[in-house]
């Protein structure tokens, strides 16, 4: 019983507040609002915006793709209004590990922040590699023939992963308000490609294109035993597309183009006035995020039939330009996409340390790693780990294979914390919030129920992948980060002077 108990003593508030006092584990405060949007829109604009609308149009909802977005932004906006609000009341780096560990106690914040590292390690492997393909697709475009890997002795090893982390991993080691600098102009860059791309498309939208707006419900081909979504297994119900389903199905996909606005949260403990900065910066990202995807939706489903993305096979924007004779466009998004890779990455290095960091800070993973550079106020020892380490996976391993189980990390996050709020909200009434979440606890159990609904389609073979990951951090927590949380001996040193 005392094993169980323990395992569930929570941090408050003040304690957690009180690490970011540690002189050798401390982090500058220089990020503004706006530094916080722009971390929001880099890492969700990238070349999914290019793709996934054109996606779920074809395969799942038809124009009506316009209300899956829609849908997507409310039910990501309800996790992210429960992140502002935590963020904005535990300004302190680790995001959902931390909201946990304040709510929900010492093992449940270990196995989110054990499912963060998942995913934000795994995404940045994931973009790393697809960024050495654009890489390798832009040069071929312009004519220009470049081998995209060396070999190093027998190893045969990506150079544009490597490249590309490399660089990111050094300007954040060096600060982390001059990475964010060097961000907003990757960021506005593919922003502005973005527009140029949109509204070159409106003019050859046709309205005709948008009839039916929700086409009329089919059966869907499907995919059998451990390939389908775990809801089809569980329910035995035949698939449908289009329709209602359809919409609700297409909002399941794209709603992981916004996934990556937790990532935000992590940055807490770096924003000045964080009470008001988190929450304007997180939601606003957020709507310019919305408006960009759906406009590009709006454009590629006006300017070809769905079906005509249908029968493409791999439908795109570049597809739809294609289609209507402007083959102009490929080299544009090409670019694009390359630009919006770069500035993904970025953020997704920075959210992966400052999770580590966190966790190590608790003691819960080795406390050596979360020292701070006394010149440039970070992690920068861990940021050169952390680094080395996506490098290394991009460059060598087939990681995309894996990219669903981003999504199921991510969700997981974003289920405790809208659970977690009513949970702070019942137990610590008195804390003063920056940004309160509207009608709890109503909102946030909606949010956490949707994100349960989203996992859910998500395939078997990455739910069992999942529990596999799950199992691997329950057994690092009993071996190791039991007996060196802080808090367990904090504990254990109380109750020896008491005796």
């Amino acid at each position: 019983m005392a094993i169980n108990r323990s395992i569930l003593r929570r941090k408050s508030v003040e304690e957690s507040l009180a690490t970011a006092d540690d002189p050798e584990r401390s982090l500058r405060r220089d990020l503004t609002a706006w530094d916080l949007a722009v971390l929001g829109v880099a890492v969700a604009v990238g070349a999914g915006i290019f793709s996934v609308g054109a996606t779920a149009a074809a395969n799942y909802a038809g124009p009506g793709v316009i209300l899956s977005f829609l849908i997507a932004s409310v039910v990501c906006g309800l996790a992210i209004m429960c992140y502002a609000e935590f963020a904005s009341t535990l300004p302190v780096a680790g995001s959902a590990y931390t909201f946990s560990y304040a709510t929900m106690g010492e093992f449940v914040a270990w196995i989110i922040g054990w499912d963060l590292i998942l995913e934000m390690l795994l995404a940045a492997a994931v973009i790393a590699k697809f960024w050495g393909v654009y890489l390798s697709d832009a040069f071929g475009l312009f004519g220009v023939d470049v081998p995209t890997t060396v070999h190093v002795g027998p190893v045969a090893l990506e150079w544009g992963p490597v490249l590309v982390v490399g660089v990111f991993t050094t300007l954040l080691a060096i600060g982390t308000k001059l990475s964010t600098r060097v961000n907003s102009i990757f960021t506005i860059l593919k922003v502005g490609i973005t527009l140029f791309v949109i509204v070159a498309g409106f003019f050859y939208v046709k309205a005709e294109n948008y009839t039916p707006f929700i086409p009329p419900s089919q059966p869907a081909e499907s995919d059998s035993g451990l390939h389908q979504s775990l809801f089809a297994f569980l329910s035995g119900l035949e698939p449908s597309t289009y329709g209602v389903v359809g919409i609700l199905s297409g909002a399941a996909l794209v709603f992981f183009a916004f996934i990556g606005f937790d990532v935000v949260a992590t940055t807490a403990e770096e924003t000045k006035n964080p009470q008001k900065a988190l929450p304007r910066g997180i939601l606003g990202g957020l709507a310019i995020v919305t408006v960009l995807y759906v406009l590009v939706t709006v454009v590629v489903t006006g300017m070809v039939p769905y079906t005509a993305l249908a029968e493409s096979g791999d439908p795109s924007l570049t597809t739809a330009f294609v289609l209507v004779g402007a083959d102009w466009a490929g080299k544009v998004i090409s670019i694009g996409i390359l630009v919006g890779l770069t500035s993904v990455i970025m953020v997704l290095l920075l959210g992966l340390t400052r999770i580590v960091f966190s966790m190590s800070r608790d003691g819960l993973l080795p406390r050596g790693v979360s020292r701070t550079s006394p010149r440039f106020h970070t992690p920068a020892r861990l940021q050169i780990i952390c680094g080395i380490a996506v490098a290394l996976i991009a460059g060598l391993a087939k990681v995309e294979l894996l990219e669903e189980m981003i999504n199921i990390g991510t969700l997981s996050a974003f289920v405790l914390v809208s659970f977690g709020v009513p949970l702070l909200r019942r137990s610590r009434p008195d804390l003063a919030r920056g940004f309160r979440v509207p009608w709890s606890p109503v909102l946030p159990i909606l949010s956490g129920v949707a994100c349960l609904w989203l996992m859910s389609n998500l395939t078997v073979t990455t739910w069992l992948r999942f529990l596999a990951w799950l199992a691997l951090g329950i057994a690092i927590y009993a071996g190791y980060s039991y007996r060196h949380s802080r808090m367990g001996r904090d504990g254990d040193s109380v109750a020896a002077s008491t005796r």
